[in-house]
């Protein structure tokens, strides 16, 4: 994973369990990064047949 990126990973509330991996430049405002989650969450949820209500993200931390 490149360190310059901010990563996420989308997770249906109902199992737990991660179901989408994204990745954004560290560069992006909030509003953005909000932005882009939030279509892409809408895209899995229409992939995974599940509403995207039960969908968050949740940012990865790594070590630094």
């Amino acid at each position: 994973m490149n360190t310059a990126d901010k990563h996420f990973k989308c997770i249906n509330s109902r199992t737990g369990n991660a179901i989408q991996y994204h990745s954004l430049d560290k560069k992006l405002s909030p509003e953005e990064v909000k932005a882009e989650l939030d279509k892409v969450k809408a895209q899995v949820a229409i992939k995974n047949d599940v509403y995207q209500e039960t969908l968050y993200w949740e940012e990865i931390k790594g070590e630094e």
